[in-house]
């Protein structure tokens, strides 16, 4: 503490004590929401124990010695190929380090290095427009109930969504310091998320344009920085479907599921009748089931048998009725995208929650929801449920402002939020399946929140000049 006080700036030090009392907040954030999803591991209305038990299953497999921690030896198991290796390896070391196998322990580690995970989002916001915003962007994600949610589940898309915006951080930094270096670790990231899900696989696409277009130097250094990221992609990506390529004879990338989005999603639309098309997994399968003459004791999954090609048909259906109605799947794209940023009110089906506002009566035991511990809890829910209503309209405004203060860095850091936006809209998405969109748009909300006072004092100043020309 005494080096701290003789060696370090004023302004140096009130920025580390921000930053402590930031993380703070996403602990006590995250760790009340884990309590209540903790609770509710058991119902499939908050959690989906199902996904996660197929991960489990892998994970147990790996330490038991019963199965290979990344090959598939046999190409009838195309079920096996459906997720990415990385989460059930990193469900297998979890377990290994807690030497417990449960969802429990597994939310435990994730909820606690979620809540560092803010410091990438104060990164990225310094990088892109200074400390002020930067440090307001952490704030609101730490209050954020959507990532607290999501932060708290035991599931593959907040690790995820940590190595996204850690590469998106580096691509700023790429941009700004035109380093090679930089773009090669914003790319590794990038690709290193695509072993836990495959949903950024076309990301690094969305970053070496955006690289190309607004990069502040000459076409070569411009090329070589998008190869660069898109070299370090591929590194990490490649190994994957290669193991796919071999075991199946096909080119699978990083997992199968492409064309169940994309039929299912058809499913949840107000046509999905007229197309023959069912949302769910389950009703999907029994669909098929009784399509093939598959008898009811008989092995029969979404993946098994035939998982390649079934999926395959799957998407050549859905992009036949998408080819056929343009105009009405771009309205249901839409639709999509407000879903996933409908941040007040009752949320839309089919997308997933947009988090709880913690409560003493939700959040903490009984004998501890009365008093001054309770008092707290309930402002704080107070203080999550006022920014539920102005986080879009913050986001929005911050944008404006940040095309004002930086266009190139604006446009570098929108590619992220445009990718998630409308790829992700192209088929069924859910909420979570974007969470580094929803942590990029909380800087450009930090953004505005960090220029309201200059924009009060402005707005009175103009107020004032125009009652003195009255």
């Amino acid at each position: 503490m005494k080096w701290l006080l003789e060696n370090v700036s004023p302004v140096t030090r009130r920025r580390i004590f921000v930053l402590l009392l930031i993380v703070l907040l996403a602990f006590a954030v995250r760790a009340l929401t884990a309590r209540f999803i903790g609770a509710h591991l058991n119902d499939a209305g908050w959690f989906p124990h199902g996904i996660y038990a197929i991960f489990d299953r892998q994970a147990q497999a790996i330490l038991d010695g019963t199965a290979s921690a990344f090959w598939i030896a046999d190409p009838s198991q195309t079920d096996a190929a459906v997720y990415p290796p990385g989460y059930p390896l990193w469900l297998a070391f979890v377990y290994t380090l807690r030497g417990a196998r449960s969802a429990a322990v597994v939310q435990t580690v994730q909820w606690m290095l979620d809540a560092l995970s803010v410091l990438l989002v104060v990164g990225i916001g310094v990088t892109g427009y200074g400390w002020r915003a930067g440090l307001c962007a952490g704030a609101l994600a730490a209050l954020s109930p959507l990532l607290a949610l999501y932060g708290a589940m035991p599931l593959a898309d907040s690790p995820t969504s940590w190595l996204v915006l850690g590469g998106v951080w580096l691509l700023l930094l790429a941009a700004k310091r035109k380093s090679w270096r930089w773009a090669i670790g914003a790319g590794l990231l990038v690709g290193a998320s695509c072993w836990l899900r495959a949903n950024a696989m076309l990301l690094v696409v969305w970053w070496a344009l955006a690289l190309l277009l607004f990069v502040s130097a000459g076409w070569k250094e411009r090329v070589r920085l998008s190869a660069c990221v898109a070299l370090g992609a591929m590194l990490l990506i490649t190994p994957i479907v290669v193991r796919n390529i071999i075991t199946f004879r096909a080119f699978v990338p990083t997992g199968l599921g492409v064309g169940t989005n994309l039929w299912e999603g058809l499913g949840e639309t107000d046509r999905a009748a007229e197309f023959g098309a069912v949302y769910g997994d389950s009703l999907l399968t029994e669909k098929e089931r009784a399509e093939m003459g598959v008898a009811p004791g008989e092995k029969f999954n979404l993946y098994y048998p035939n998982g390649v090609e079934r999926d395959r048909a799957r998407a050549r259906k859905a992009m036949a009725v998408i080819k056929s109605n343009p105009v009405w799947y771009a309205g249901v794209m839409v639709r999509r995208a407000v879903g996933v940023l409908k941040y007040a009110g009752e949320p839309l089906p089919f997308y997933g929650s947009m988090g709880i506002n913690v409560t003493s009566k939700k959040c903490l035991p009984a004998h501890l929801q009365g008093g001054v511990l309770a008092f707290f809890v309930n402002l704080l829910g107070m203080i999550q449920s006022v920014m539920r209503y102005l986080a879009l309209p913050l986001m929005l405004i911050g944008i404006v402002l940040a095309f004002r203060m930086d266009a190139r860095m604006t446009g570098i850091m929108l590619a992220t939020v445009l990718y998630y936006l409308l790829v992700g809209s192209f088929m069924h998405t859910e909420i979570r399946y974007g969470l580094p969109m929803q942590a990029v748009l909380f800087v450009f909300a930090g953004l505005a929140v960090s220029q309201l006072p200059a924009l009060v004092s402005k707005f009175k100043k103009q107020r004032k000049l125009q009652a003195e020309e009255l």
